[in-house]
């Protein structure tokens, strides 16, 4: 029975990374407003109504690569030792999520442009992120640290924010893992 289970799952998890690079695909060739559920539907090889099991609209398509980032960087803050102060555990767990996953693919810095573009798209992905600065809030209560866990866990994503646009802007000239070093560092920095 297991073996049915995680093979019907690793099938989804397939089924839901296809949708997302032929929805990345489409609107990067053709911009969002031009891409329908139907055309990544039929991009990725399914249904609409297979679509709709997966996804609820094209932004969540769109952004399926960066939930999964998100979920993968809460489970590695939560993963750091326990001697680890609220901000060591984020910063280690940006470090440990880069070994593990290696450097972002192009796609970061795709949807960081289309984000910038698109209203719709850039809500979704608000969302995400106020859902992200609640887990990680709740990841990092326990640990010592100056500032309240929710103001950390903001202050920690805008730094990630900023690098991911600054390496967006920067045409990767560096990797992002290098742009969120330096952005970090400066962070972490008391304000003059």
């Amino acid at each position: 029975m297991e073996t049915t289970v995680g093979l019907r799952e690793r099938k989804k998890a397939e089924t839901r990374q296809a949708v997302h690079e032929a929805a990345l695909r489409l609107v990067v060739e053709h911009g969002l407003d031009a891409v329908t559920v139907e055309a990544i539907a039929d991009a990725a090889n399914i249904s609409r109504r297979t679509f709709s099991n997966y996804f609820s609209g094209k932004e969540d398509a769109l952004l399926y690569g960066e939930e999964q980032r998100i979920l993968a960087l809460v489970e590695q803050v939560r993963a750091q030792p326990a001697g680890f102060t609220a901000w060591q555990a984020l910063r280690a767990s940006i470090e440990d999520l880069h070994q593990e996953l290696g450097e972002p693919q192009r796609e970061w810095s795709l949807r960081a442009r289309l984000a910038k573009r698109h209203p719709s798209l850039l809500a979704r992905q608000l969302a995400n992120h106020a859902g992200l600065e609640r887990d990680l809030a709740d990841a990092v209560a326990d640990r010592p640290t100056t500032v309240p866990p929710r103001v950390l866990a903001a202050a920690f994503l805008v730094g990630l924010r900023v690098a991911t646009h600054l390496w967006s802007e920067e045409r990767e000239e560096r990797t992002l893992r290098e742009v969120m070093s330096e952005t970090l560092d400066q962070l972490a920095q008391p304000f003059a």
